[in-house]
Order: structure tokens, then C-alpha cells, then sequence
């Protein structure tokens, strides 16, 4: 006799926008290659996964992160002299950011405080004002973010 168990996903009582979302953050960094601070930029359109992620700090681009859901994702890190391509977000790995498996995790996240090692620590009308990552990074060394939402935009 066979036996099949099937797992039904929670139901996710925020609905993800379907419109693109832009949103800036300030952000702090702490761990084993050091600390820093800046801005970041996104551009998410849960519909098409698309994502455009921009980290600056100390006077230039840190990070950029780009793709869809169909032709894939693309990092490039270059003080790390990192350029990667892959077909989803699980499987770049995001220096200086929490890993996110999808844009609609990366919203989750951002929209509600939701994620392993995530905790909001200030919220208004809008969601979570400030959130707080702690975590592990590539070698298993303790690092952790800061992130303060400055701009929220979802488009009409």
C-alpha cells in the first residue's frame, strides 16, 4: 500500500502587490569583513519576479542584483570581484543582505518582518520601519543588518 501525504502551504494573509514596488532603505552592516553603512534600492515586480537591488556605500555601487523569474538573476559585487548568474534567487549568495529564496520573500520580508534571523524592531502604518538581520555569512562568521525604510512606492 502506498501512502501520500501532501503539505498545504499556509495561506498568506498579506497578498503580494502585483504592482511593481520601489523602496529605498538605509542600511548597517556588521561582520567578519567589517562594517559600513549606505543606501539601498529596489525595484520589485512580484508578477514577472523581476528585481533590480542596488547597495551603495562609501561613495560608490557596492552590490547590483538583476533578473526575472524567466531569464534568470545576475550579482555582481565588485570590490569582491563577484559576477554570478543564476536561475533563481536561492542560489546567489547576497553579501551584505539576508538570503531571500524570491522577490515575493524579499517583499514578505520587508512587508511584514517575516524571515529566518529577522526581527522589526520599529513599525508604523505602513509595516516594519526598521528591520534587523542576524545571521551567518558564506564561512560561518556572525554578521548582521540594519535596514530603515526611507521611500515605500507601489505603483497604481
Amino acid at each position: 500500500m502506498i501512502m501520500m501525504f501532501f503539505q498545504v502551504p499556509p495561506a498568506d494573509v498579506t497578498p503580494t502587490p502585483a504592482a511593481p514596488v520601489r523602496a529605498q532603505y538605509g542600511w548597517g552592516y556588521s561582520g567578519s569583513g567589517g562594517e559600513g553603512t549606505g543606501t539601498l534600492n529596489l525595484l520589485m515586480e512580484p508578477v514577472s519576479g523581476r528585481l533590480v537591488a542596488e547597495l551603495h556605500g562609501l561613495g560608490e555601487r557596492l552590490l547590483l542584483l538583476e533578473g526575472d523569474r524567466a531569464s534568470g538573476y545576475r550579482l555582481r559585487v565588485p570590490r569582491q570581484k563577484v559576477d554570478q548568474r543564476a536561475a533563481t534567487l536561492a542560489e546567489l549568495p547576497l553579501p551584505f543582505l539576508p538570503q531571500v529564496a524570491s522577490v515575493e520573500a524579499l517583499l514578505r520580508m520587508l512587508r511584514l518582518g517575516e524571515g529566518p534571523g529577522v526581527s522589526v524592531l520599529k513599525k508604523d502604518a505602513a509595516g516594519p520601519r526598521k528591520l534587523h538581520w542576524q545571521g551567518r555569512d558564506p564561512q560561518g562568521k556572525a554578521e548582521q543588518v540594519w535596514l530603515d525604510r526611507r521611500r515605500w512606492e507601489e505603483a497604481p
